[in-house]
């Protein structure tokens, strides 16, 4: 069969794998739901876009989501998801936190995006069956959102690698932050090169996606989001070691040219790192500290120990929390903690618990990836990429994986490879 490149190309060879029984709908959806959570705020755009435009775009294609989702579902058939039913319970928190306006009306329409948001991932539980759909389509729009930014840096490299951001690459056509771009950057390009890994897609097709995507990720100078890809490919090739010949093959190689280039690279890899900052500015986090022991000095009442304030804009004082933790015990306080710990540790037992497949490894970076951001960037406790990350994961891991996904994952006894 000739090789597809290039986003297609993520379909990999049709004879090794059953046609999807989910709707393309379903994929629009999904790609609605993705472009909701980019935000509206970020570098100057090319063409200037007003941010009640952007906010008018982006709920827009939430509420759109939504319709589709039911329109596809109508007879409301969902499958059972704790990872889901925890993250409900923390809309019910939220809402009872933001009912008494401490934060103002937006924590109740916050309260009401992220309600929209809970009910489509609901709806589209219907096609959770542990295959690669979900997968294809977070890869193709985030790919499409990353070659929005390419061609902003094309265009106006000034306003897609502004002084605002000490140089680093933005979004010029639509706004994006540079850790934002990160982000999106290290999640599809682990997850293309898991499945080139499985022979879900041809290696012309993983280049093209990885290499130019990597190129993105490194002049966003994004330290949570390199980070976050090496520990979450790590630890998903760690889980295949036992029962992969090829899984160790590519571990040892990689930990083996890791090595060396780490050696050989140690100068180049230290000025990246440190982007120029101070010492102190480095220890700092680039100032979060100083935003975290504010927020922990901050007196609270019983009330907002146990329920937080209600929903804000992830930001105290006036300056953004970067801590997904500190924000969700800001907003939703001990009981928003308990939950959002409670869906993560759901997701990593039943990881723990399947049989080694591809569907768990990308499961487990995804998870992986999500953790260890969640150290300096904000997320978990409300709509977001991260939730949409995790949304596909639990995808992955549903019972159910077709028998020829694990055989393309699992060489044959003496093949190998």
């Amino acid at each position: 069969m000739a090789a597809h490149t290039g986003i297609a190309g993520i379909r990999g060879d049709a004879a090794a794998e059953p046609a999807s029984a989910t709707p393309k709908w379903a994929g629009l959806a999904w790609a609605l739901l993705i472009l909701n959570t980019l935000g509206s705020t970020g570098a100057k755009t090319v063409i200037p876009l007003p941010r009640s435009v952007s906010q008018l775009v982006t709920m827009g294609s939430l509420m759109t989501a939504f319709v589709i989702a039911l329109v596809l579902n109508k007879h409301l058939r969902i499958r059972p998801s704790a990872y889901l039913l925890l993250l409900t319970f923390l809309l019910g928190s939220s809402v009872l936190a933001s009912i008494d306006l401490k934060e103002g009306a937006g924590a109740l329409f916050r309260c009401f995006r992220l309600t929209v948001f809970v009910s489509t991932l609901w709806l589209l539980t219907r096609w959770w069956d542990g295959g690669f759909s979900f997968v294809r389509y977070h890869i193709r729009t985030y790919a499409i959102v990353l070659a929005s930014v390419a061609i902003g840096l094309v265009v106006s490299p000034g306003n897609a690698m502004p002084e605002e951001y000490g140089g680093r690459l933005s979004g010029a056509v639509w706004p994006l932050t540079p850790p934002q771009i990160g982000q999106y950057a290290a999640v599809i390009s682990g997850l293309t090169l898991l499945l080139w890994f499985g022979r879900r897609t041809t290696w012309r097709s993983a280049v093209f996606i990885v290499v130019p995507v990597v190129g993105l990720l490194m002049l966003t100078h994004t330290r949570t989001a390199t980070l976050g890809l090496i520990a979450g490919l790590a630890v998903a090739f760690l889980s295949m070691l036992l029962t992969s010949a090829r899984a160790r093959k590519v571990f040892a190689w990689t930990v083996g040219v890791g090595g060396v280039a780490g050696v050989v690279l140690a100068g180049a890899l230290q000025t990246w790192f440190l982007r120029g900052q101070s010492a102190d500015n480095f220890s700092s986090l680039t100032g979060r500290a100083k935003v975290w022991d504010a927020l922990l000095e901050a007196p609270r009442t019983t009330s907002e120990y146990i329920f937080g304030v209600g929903l804000t804009d992830k930001s105290y004082d006036g300056l953004p929390i970067d801590n997904s933790w500190l924000a969700i015990y800001h907003e939703q306080g001990f009981v928003g903690i308990a939950l959002v710990a409670g869906f993560l540790l759901t997701l990593v037992v039943v990881a723990v618990l399947r049989p080694p497949s591809l569907a768990r490894a990308c499961a487990i970076f995804l998870i992986t990836y999500c953790i260890s951001a969640s150290y300096t960037e904000a997320g978990l406790g409300d709509a977001s990429p991260y939730l949409l990350h995790l949304a596909v994961a639990a995808s992955l891991l549903v019972r159910g994986v077709p028998e020829s996904d694990e055989q393309a994952f699992i060489p044959a006894k003496g093949t190998g490879t």
